[in-house]
């Protein structure tokens, strides 16, 4: 419940900080498109497999709204996420299908080559795709209301909120359940779920279909807020910022994404404005420090925090416990 009322009040503060400061609407919601997206990410890596061409599945899902807001004009922003996010399930279907049968740096760097694949393709098909110039997005209607610019910003705002509390709800809830228990379990002995009756590959596939959705809203949400799709979305550095922000944050609790991205766009935004030069540099060295401070990430770290309070929090009960029974 304390995690619960925390998310909350974070995604308030968020809010009141967009619509205080309207400058901070775009990088609050791009920050938590990368938090969204590492979210999905990190189901895999529950299993211990890490995707470096996830960024596949935000790019499927931002040119699918790109394509249908010019198919029809008149489509609203949420048929538009919601038939972003279908495509992706369904380009998760076929993908994984296959690529769940793999594992370790197999499976990273198959996921790794379609991507690739795609990207090539987008920047190819110049004329379906725009090339590297990219499709833009004429503003599209916000739950059946026209909205200017500033408006739809804010609009766009409280939905990437409310989605991020949904989907962080969401996957939690898949962590806690037998799937996402025997998801974990993959990492430590596969050969024994096998032999406890329980199927690898539809376990694999299950968390794969979960990811590729999960992600796919990410990439919806970015190319309204952009306003423009282009072949960036699902380069392999967009990857592989995802995959960097799930080791932040760590894989061990839905939470862990949205600190890791609230961590990477400040430390980002900051070195940026700093040193100019060097943002790469500062980030490189900010993810080393975390790895050798944090292995498993800020959420593990405050797991362990935690788990080491409660024992001792207990044992300074005890005694009063006797007293009172005294």
């Amino acid at each position: 419940m304390k995690v619960v009322a925390l998310s909350i009040l974070a995604a308030a503060a968020a809010l009141a900080i967009g619509l205080g400061w309207s400058w901070t609407i775009t990088p609050i919601v791009f920050g938590l498109t990368y938090a969204i997206a590492a979210l999905g990410v990190s189901v895999m890596a529950r299993a211990g497999q890490v995707s470096f061409g996830h960024a596949m599945y935000a790019c499927i899902s931002a040119y699918t709204v790109a394509f249908l807001a010019r198919a029809m004009p008149q489509a609203d922003a949420l048929l538009l996420i919601l038939a972003g996010v279908a495509a992706s399930f369904a380009a998760a279907l076929v993908v994984g299908s296959f690529v769940v049968r793999y594992r370790g740096i197999f499976f990273g760097m198959l996921n790794l080559a379609l991507s690739m694949v795609l990207f090539a393709l987008l920047g190819k098909l110049y004329t379906i795709t725009g090339g590297s110039d990219g499709l833009r997005i004429v503003r599209p209607t916000l739950a059946g209301f026209a909205l200017e610019r500033a408006d739809f910003e804010r609009g766009l705002l409280l939905l990437t909120l409310l989605l991020s509390l949904l989907l962080a709800w969401w996957v939690q809830r898949y962590f806690r359940s037998g799937s996402g228990q025997a998801l974990a379990a993959i990492k430590t002995n596969e050969t024994r779920i096998e032999y406890l009756g329980f199927s690898a590959y539809a376990i694999m596939w299950k968390g794969y279909l979960l990811s590729a959705v999960v992600v796919g809203v990410s990439g919806a949400l970015l190319a309204l807020m952009q306003g423009l799709v282009t072949p960036d979305i699902g380069s392999w550095l967009r990857s592989g910022e995802f995959v960097f922000i799930t080791i932040l944050g760590g894989a061990g609790h839905a939470a862990g994404p949205f600190l890791g991205a609230a961590a990477f766009e400040t430390v980002k935004l900051a070195s940026g404005a700093y040193f100019p030069g060097l943002w790469q540099f500062v980030l490189g060295l900010t993810l080393i420090l975390v790895i050798f401070l944090f292995p498993t990430g800020f959420v593990g770290q405050i797991v362990k925090r935690l788990g080491a309070r409660r024992p001792r929090d207990k044992r300074l009960d005890q005694p009063q416990r006797r007293s009172v029974q005294a």
